[in-house]
């Protein structure tokens, strides 16, 4: 195809070459966080399941969704019938963005109910209850992202829908934990203390500072989670408004569904850059890779 005889051409081409290669790094940093994440364990159960739940749903859009999407994107630029790809590509983006929406929003929820019920959380957060969780929340995914092969409109509002459910439960879960935290900050500083309160005070705001850290350490998932996917959730509200699209609508659709995809890249780094067990672990298995290829 001549370059001047579509617009978007150039699109089509940039897009095709950013997610093959966040299709590598995707895979690379999640196949590391994982194996990382299982040799972690001083990581709370329920922490670490969650944590892998949406480390393999990253690890699904490197694998499965980037080449579909890179492969479409060729499809496109030549101009061929590319139904198939089409369908399994909104599939699988469909599974993997609503279990990533759902995972993000779990690892929330857990941190409000460690910070919010102290020393009643393992006894009521049991990790067979998280694991439950983990397996319901992929069976759902997996029933809307059907949707895919009957009525892809009807995909995108349920979409719009999650990510927007989904991102004011976690901003509402993150300022409850944000106050929860200060309060109880402010509590130990202000109360008068005697012997062995003075002790138990301090275990207290040991176990604090611990689970502010891990809430921390969550929070800029979600963070780093909202970036990548507003812009392409108001794209999925525009798409089900606006049925005819402008050529500058149809490139920030494709620009904003690969920063999308850009998020299964970034999250690793997060992991790995805020949360101390899972840096030791990574470092660990990298200096065994180097000592072994020497």
């Amino acid at each position: 195809m001549d370059q001047g005889s579509d617009p978007m051409y150039s699109t089509y081409i940039s897009n095709s070459v950013l997610n093959a290669c966040l299709s590598y790094t995707a895979m690379m940093l999640n196949i590391l966080t994982i194996h990382a994440l299982r040799k972690t364990s001083s990581l709370p159960k329920t922490l670490k399941t969650l944590l892998l739940s949406l480390a393999v749903s990253d690890l699904g859009v490197g694998l499965m969704v980037q080449p579909l999407y890179s492969a479409l994107l060729v499809e496109n630029l030549q101009q061929k019938d590319a139904e198939w790809i089409v369908t399994v590509c909104t599939f699988t983006a469909g599974l993997f963005a609503i279990s990533s929406f759902l995972g993000v929003t779990a690892l929330s929820v857990d941190r409000f109910l460690a910070v919010h019920l102290h020393l009643r959380y393992q006894e009521l957060v049991t990790h067979k209850r998280v694991v439950v969780a983990v397996i319901i929340l992929w069976l759902f995914s997996a029933l809307i992202a059907l949707l895919s092969f009957w009525d892809e409109i009807i995909l995108f509002i349920l979409l719009a829908c999650i990510s927007t459910l989904c991102v004011i439960c976690c901003t509402t879960v993150y300022c409850k934990i944000y106050f929860a935290v200060r309060r109880l900050a402010s509590r130990l500083q202000h109360r008068p203390r005697w012997g062995q309160e003075v002790r138990q005070d301090a275990d207290v705001a040991v176990n604090a500072d611990k689970l502010r850290k891990f809430a921390l350490s969550t929070f800029y998932v979600f963070l780093v989670f909202l970036i990548c996917y507003l812009p392409h959730t108001c794209m999925l509200v525009a798409r089900i408004l606006i049925r005819e699209q402008s050529t500058s609508m149809r490139t920030f659709d494709l620009y904003s569904l690969t920063l999308v995809y850009l998020n299964s890249t970034l999250n690793p780094v997060v992991y790995s850059w805020k949360i101390r067990h899972i840096r030791l672990a990574i470092m660990n298995i990298l200096r065994k890779l180097v000592f072994c290829n020497n």
